[in-house]
């Protein structure tokens, strides 16, 4: 398991450090009709940009923001990617004009397998994916924010699952709901479809953390720094291994967790920053994969 891990990052390598100027220079890497992406210093930003439809995810929607995550992906240079949107909705979730029964069974399975495929990718993919909220987040919309790694929202910002309002229960967000918020929490805002404050969301864990409005930018770009500092192929190991060991139980994910310490002490990164801290000196990471010893 360990070496079936350490494997899958082995493309996701290269020299990073961001400085403060990505708060004020963002180079416009990719444009596309319903998602803007952008990448400066390993920081992918993919902004959901259809505020006219409150950013629902449509179809069409959610093969555009495939396409901004998977784009370049073993790229050396990606390090973290973050989700944010254009207007004050973040996303409404699915549009309901496309799960009507004039377009047929066929659509709405390629809808709802769409969607789940983009949301098992934010958890496969080695680099960190984030999201930063200022809005409202419902449904699918809320799904998509259970199911990246950190969220950092506005105070303003309400998330909610009312698909049961409409008589079509989150089901799919439920997936990612219930494995981020309590039980309890989760079936009461499945059943009622009553939206939480941001501040509710941080109490049950659905959001890392919650700043005001203006702050919104400067603190979500403060941890992506963070995490390009380290060593790339250290944190693709371990997201990694986060993801596994969550879906077992406990002696299997100890068992899996220990073998992949030993390897992550066997790459060159995991040696020089032991090196380093008896050193009392900063580490220079070479970000690779490369080995210390067998």
């Amino acid at each position: 398991m360990a070496r079936n891990l350490l494997s899958a990052v082995g493309h996701y390598v290269g020299v990073h450090k961001v400085h403060r100027s990505v708060l004020c220079s963002l180079r416009l890497c990719h444009t596309d009709a319903l998602t803007l992406t952008q990448q400066h210093n390993g920081i992918r930003r993919i902004v959901l940009n259809n505020p006219k439809k409150r950013n629902a995810l449509s179809l069409l929607m959610l093969e555009s923001l495939r396409k901004s995550i998977l784009s370049e992906a073993d790229s050396e240079d990606l390090r973290v990617i973050v989700i944010s949107a254009n207007g004050p909705v973040f996303s409404s979730g699915h549009d309901l004009k496309e799960l009507t029964s004039a377009q047929g069974r066929e659509h709405h399975v390629q809808v709802f397998n769409t969607c789940s495929e983009v949301m098992t990718l934010i958890q496969d993919i080695p680099v960190p994916v984030m999201a930063m909220v200022n809005g409202v987040a419902t449904a699918a919309g809320c799904q998509l924010v259970a199911s990246c790694d950190i969220v950092i929202a506005s105070e303003k910002s309400t998330f909610a699952t009312p698909g049961v309002n409409v008589g079509l229960f989150c089901s799919t967000p439920a997936v990612a709901i219930g494995r981020t918020v309590p039980r309890k929490v989760a079936l009461e805002m499945l059943f009622t479809g009553s939206p939480i404050s941001a501040h509710d969301a941080l109490l049950h864990g659905l959001v890392s953390k919650v700043v005001p409005e203006n702050r919104l930018e400067e603190e979500t770009l403060a941890i992506a720094e963070r995490i390009c500092w380290a060593s790339q192929p250290v944190v693709a190991l371990g997201k990694a291994t986060f993801y596994s060991q969550m879906a077992q139980g406990r002696d299997a994910a100890y068992a899996t967790a220990s073998k992949v310490m030993v390897e992550n002490l066997a790459l060159r990164d995991g040696q020089e920053g032991i090196r380093a801290f008896i050193e009392k000196r900063e580490p220079v990471w070479s970000h690779t994969t490369e080995k210390a010893h067998d």
